[in-house]
């Protein structure tokens, strides 16, 4: 079946969303979210586009840009291939990191913009990381209320008040209302396993305690570190923690 053709923004702007692929973790650390903004700053500066918001969850990235000179396809193309070269030599790796088509969504109004703006800024509180949005250590939100650094933040903040500081309270308070906010029409709350859950898995399908796969002969091993990764809401470090593995190790399977 071919693929939906992606939709066209007339003001430029998207919302878009890179996701792991079978919603694995795509970072392991700080140093990979660091690196991740490190690569979104230099490439924007390459492509001379507009940054407007990030956000930065554990298995998906939320993006709020605006093409100018380059189209998002190359843009995300950019971003994806050269943080994935960089994560997979870090971490002894290969392979994929994130699903092969990211999710975009046009961006028409000021209204809708201001929306996603809050959405993206709201998801690591929605989805119980943080108690508010200010609390988030990995979201462009407090480029906003500071500093920006890597982040338009001017086109946003002149839609709230001509003055920059009413401006900042007027998004403060706009960021913290309580709302019905759904964009891209996907359900982005984290998913999470027990450790006893997936180990029970293991001991239902294959008849052995997780801490024991690290004995098992190679290609079981295989088998049953697939299984473990397909099981939504299992993180890599939490697969190789209790099956006794290195995390790369995991990661190959």
């Amino acid at each position: 079946m071919s693929r939906k053709p992606r939709e066209k923004s007339s003001s430029g702007i998207y919302h878009i969303v890179l996701r792991g692929v079978n919603r694995q973790s795509i970072f392991e650390d700080d140093e990979d979210r660091l690196k991740l903004l490190e690569v979104l700053a230099k490439c924007k500066n390459i492509s001379q586009c507009r940054l407007f918001a990030y956000c930065l969850m554990d298995n998906h990235v939320h993006i709020l840009l605006q093409e100018v000179q380059e189209p998002i396809s190359t843009i995300i193309q950019r971003v994806s291939s050269s943080y994935v070269i960089w994560f997979n030599s870090r971490h002894d790796r290969c392979g994929h990191l994130f699903q092969e088509r990211f999710s975009s969504e046009a961006v028409e109004t000021d209204s809708y913009f201001l929306t996603v703006l809050r959405y993206i800024h709201q998801n690591p509180a929605k989805a119980k990381l943080v108690a508010n949005a200010a609390d988030y250590n990995w979201s462009s939100y407090r480029e906003y209320t500071e500093k920006g650094k890597i982040v338009d933040i001017h086109y946003a903040l002149a839609l709230f008040a001509g003055n920059s500081d009413e401006a900042v309270r007027r998004f403060a308070r706009f960021s913290r209302e309580t709302n019905t906010d759904v964009c891209l029409e996907i359900q982005e709350n984290k998913i999470k396993i027990s450790d006893e859950d997936l180990r029970q898995i293991v001991r239902q399908q294959f008849g052995i305690e997780a801490i024991q796969v690290s004995h098992e002969i190679r290609e079981k091993q295989e088998n049953i570190l697939r299984v473990m990764k397909a099981v939504d809401g299992a993180s890599i470090r939490q697969i190789a923690r209790i099956a006794g593995l290195p995390a790369a190790r995991v990661w190959k399977a």
